[in-house]
């Protein structure tokens, strides 16, 4: 969820991400002074969707499309083993990400009213933040502490739907994914 500041996150917002535990161990004490989405509770993941739709909109009929957009899409090894770039941020690039780019196209086929990142870039980028906001030196810094942390391989069996309580992220469904 990157470019985004706890400033802008509003009560009601919701977002599809991966869960990446096995980044946690190299990455958690980065994310948790640099990354906005951190510092409000988002764990160590890639997003498939954000924003998705306002929390009011997830009704019953949500879930179960979800649950079929999602379990029609089979479960996937990603490989993380370097740092990319975007302008003021620092993430790790996930590998091979056409799984990623096809959930987030489904997705967003499914609810074209809910475009990825608001509709704010044209490409679909997926990636793990580490750090946004930050000077080149810094960026530059963590990817130097992280090369020797690399790589390493996640299983992706499931998409969270999170929703913004007003303070924090919370986890409210989760959907696995085919095998």
């Amino acid at each position: 969820m990157a470019d985004d500041s706890t400033s802008t996150f509003q009560a009601g917002q919701t977002g599809l991400i991966i869960r990446i535990p096995e980044a946690e161990p190299s990455v958690r004490g980065w994310r948790e002074r640099l990354d906005p989405s951190a510092q409000a509770g988002v764990p160590a993941h890639v997003t498939v969707l954000f924003p998705f739709l306002d929390e009011s909109r997830i009704d019953v009929l949500v879930y179960s499309a979800l649950a079929d957009v999602l379990g029609s899409r089979p479960a996937f090894d990603l490989r993380f083993e370097r740092c990319g770039r975007l302008p003021e941020v620092l993430y790790l690039v996930p590998e091979p990400d056409t799984q990623l780019r096809q959930l987030t196209e489904a997705i967003a086929d499914r609810w074209p009213e809910a475009p990825p990142y608001g509709g704010r870039f044209a490409e679909i980028v997926p990636h793990l933040t580490i750090a946004q906001g930050q000077s080149d030196a810094v960026l530059e810094e963590i990817g130097t502490d992280l090369a020797d942390k690399l790589p390493f391989t996640s299983r992706v069996a499931s998409v969270d739907l999170i929703v913004h309580d007003g303070t924090k992220w919370q986890e409210r469904a989760s959907f696995a994914l085919g095998e």
